[in-house]
């Protein structure tokens, strides 16, 4: 079991202390279909970095990151329409209409230069959010995502998978999510999250899966002109010769022994290689400046 250090939650409970409650700015954006989009923001510099969570997931998944990188840039962590306190009115749930609450969110702060980062679904999502906008974002960051753009199942495959989830949402998810940590993970964190994702609108976890596997991620990447990165466990292999076969550019950093929701299970080790990674971003676009690790 994963202990975290004392030095990271002083970190956060310090920040917090200091800024104090007035520092989180709540917004509700309207995305291009009308649909509430509900967000934070905490802390100032450049670039801002928006956090997407990823399937029946919110916000409140990114608790480790947000104070902690807050010290250094704009954060901003998002909302999905049909998640957390965003509206549920939408008809089809694709990975397009979560890109365009991204974008929505975006444009509404007037935010000029931003790292979107997403986790497991939410990688689809910024590779959305980056067609929309690219003259603001520099960089995407997939957190244990894209490990093969190259993967496609069979339609009987697929809906045979999604079947389960029509017969019994809750049921079936709550083992889907089991099966994405390790033996050794914590089973407190296991069970916080599996009972919170199986906890989501069934139609709505349905539909985003369905549309997650329709969608084209290859061709999308074709309009995707900035660097990626991906900080991945090693549940599953991540394929970096196929990732930078279709990316500009596609760089990996590795969480070994973590299963897939790497930002909870071992946040400080997470937040160190996603500090290395917003610097290498950062030196990519500004080759002039000197890197400064305020961490």
């Amino acid at each position: 079991m994963k202990t975290y250090s004392l030095s990271l939650l002083i970190s956060v409970l310090s920040w917090l202390m200091l800024t104090g409650c007035a520092s989180v700015q709540k917004h509700r954006v309207l995305s291009e279909d009308g649909v509430a989009i509900s967000c934070s923001v905490q802390g100032k510099g450049s670039p801002a970095l928006v956090f997407i969570h990823g399937w029946c997931c919110d916000k409140r998944y990114w608790s480790y990151q947000v104070p902690y990188f807050a010290r250094q840039y704009k954060v901003v962590a998002i909302d999905l329409a049909g998640h957390g306190a965003s509206g549920l009115g939408r008809r089809r749930w694709t990975m397009e209409a979560f890109g365009a609450d991204v974008a929505a969110v975006v444009e509404m702060l007037g935010i000029n230069q931003v790292i979107l980062i997403g986790h497991s679904m939410g990688g689809y999502v910024i590779i959305e959010a980056a067609k929309r906008m690219p003259e603001r974002v520099i960089g995407l960051v997939g957190i244990d995502t894209f490990h093969s753009f190259d993967t496609e199942y069979p339609k009987e495959q697929i809906e045979e998978f999604i079947s389960g989830f029509k017969k019994n949402f809750v049921e079936n998810t709550n083992g889907f999510v089991r099966d994405m940590f390790t033996p050794d993970s914590d089973p407190n964190i296991v069970e916080r999250i599996a009972e919170d994702m199986s906890s989501a609108p069934p139609w709505i976890g349905i539909s985003s899966l369905q549309e997650y596997f329709n969608y084209d991620v290859k061709d999308a990447l074709k309009e995707v002109r900035v660097p990626i990165y991906c900080i991945n466990s090693d549940l599953l292999e991540t394929n970096v010769e196929v990732g930078r076969r279709h990316a500009r550019s596609f760089e990996v950093k590795l969480m070994p022994g973590m299963g897939h929701f790497i930002m909870i299970e071992d946040p400080e080790a997470f937040n160190q290689l996603l500090t290395e990674t917003i610097n290498e971003l950062r030196r990519k676009e500004y080759p002039e400046q000197i890197d400064q690790d305020v961490h």
